[in-house]
This record gives C-alpha cells, structure tokens and sequence, in this order.
C-alpha cells in the first residue's frame, strides 16, 4: 500500500462528505427548491453553500492530483472512504441512527478498497 496514496486519498473524501453535509446543511436552511432567482440567491449567499463549493473544490483539486500521480485502478477505489466518512458524519451532524448492518455494509466496502489496490 502506498501510505501516500493514502493519505491523500482519506483527505480527498473527507473533504467530499464534507462538501455534501455542507450542502445538506443548506438544503435544509432554505423552504422549497425551484430554478427561481429569488429561491438560487438565497443558496448562493448561503454561507453553507459557499462551504460546499470550498470543499467540492478543494476535494476536485486534490483529486486531479491523485490522479496525476498514481494510477486510476487503484486511486479509485479508494474514494469508498467517503462512504465511511458519510456514516460518522450523519451521527455527528445530524444524529442519524447508523444500524450494525450500515457499519457491515461500510467494512465490505473499505475491505474491497483495500483488495482492489493490491497488486
């Protein structure tokens, strides 16, 4: 395992889940979504949803950066960390009950990951 990879891998999905509480954070703050001026200003003077682009487009910066540097079949899977990330902060942020079977689900997933960047 290339612990680099790795590393950067982790922080590329954790800046992805945050990137998507942020923006449920918005979602949330405004009354309906419709493709109207009054409703889209809200979202973009939303400090929630300047939060969100912040993150998105740190996580796309870094990822472009991964992907120069190590190879698609193995960054890749790698991305499934966000899935884990996802998990503990929808407990954390929005005490979403998270089941054995969720958690079940997230170990086969980081398990795949793993096998997936082996050689």
């Amino acid at each position: 395992m290339n612990w680099h990879l790795l590393f950067l891998s982790l922080l590329q999905s954790f800046l992805l889940a945050c990137g998507n509480v942020s923006l449920k954070l918005a979602m949330l703050k405004v009354p309906s979504f419709r493709w109207e001026w009054p409703v889209l200003k809200l979202y973009l003077l939303d400090y929630w949803f300047i939060f969100t682009g912040l993150f998105f487009g740190a996580a796309t910066l870094l990822w472009m950066y991964i992907l120069k540097l190590f190879p698609f079949s193995v960054s890749y899977p790698l991305t499934s960390f966000a899935y884990v990330f996802g998990l503990i902060l929808a407990m954390l942020v929005f005490h979403e009950p998270v089941h054995i079977e969720k958690w079940i689900g997230v170990a086969l997933f980081v398990i795949g990951a793993f096998l997936m960047t082996k050689k």
